[in-house]
């Protein structure tokens, strides 16, 4: 997931963060996706997969591999993620449509036990992740520049410090703020970005 936001660059009429423009998937995935306040747990759950498995890559990586992992998790169906065994593992780990990590793998595994203890807890596992923010609402940036825009926060450190407690890997400081950013609990487009407004408007 890009952690930090660069400055917007015009493209096909429409100023973007710059990063978007790199690839027609990025652009796509921006304009439609990145920044959006998200409280649906399967897509929280699948977003934990994919900025794990980003630790060290580059999150076009990531996004280009994106449904081969879904068809090699399940459809980032939590509980059957979470009933993968070690036969399993060998599987994924001989799958070239992801990221051949066995660490990584082994995470995603054990992430999504510990995800459905959370949602037992909290009754969704939305309500524990917003819970760290007053209101549940998004966090409104307003950068103008890739200077102003930070790869922690305060916020990002004690929601990874929280996890790690709880037992998750690979859910570092910099991949939780990215997560936040990817699932709009930060609203991290640049003021010039179109996107800016109206993700602060939902």
């Amino acid at each position: 997931m890009p952690q930090i936001t660069p400055d917007p660059k015009q493209t096909n009429q429409k100023p973007r963060c710059g990063w978007s423009s790199d690839d027609p998937l990025y652009e796509q995935y921006h304009d439609e996706e990145w920044g959006v306040p998200c409280y649906d747990d399967d897509k929280l759950f699948e977003f934990l997969v994919l900025e794990s498995a980003q630790a060290g890559l580059s999150w076009i990586t990531i996004l280009r591999k994106r449904e081969n992992y879904r068809k090699a998790f399940a459809d980032f169906d939590a509980q059957k993620v979470a009933r993968f065994n070690k036969r399993s593992v060998e599987r994924l780990m001989a799958d070239a449509g992801i990221v051949r990590n066995r660490l990584k793998i082994e995470s995603a595994i054990s992430n999504a036990k510990l995800f459905l203890e959370l949602q037992d807890s909290y009754g969704r596992f939305a309500d524990y992740l917003w819970g760290f923010i007053d209101g549940k609402k998004p966090i409104q940036n307003n950068w103008k520049t890739l200077a102003d825009s930070p790869a922690t926060t305060a916020l990002s450190d004690a929601i990874s410090k929280d996890m790690k407690k709880r037992g998750f890997r690979f859910f570092g400081s910099t991949i939780c703020y990215a997560h936040m950013q990817a699932m709009g609990m930060v609203n991290d487009h640049t003021v010039d970005c179109f996107r800016h407004r109206e993700c602060a408007a939902i």
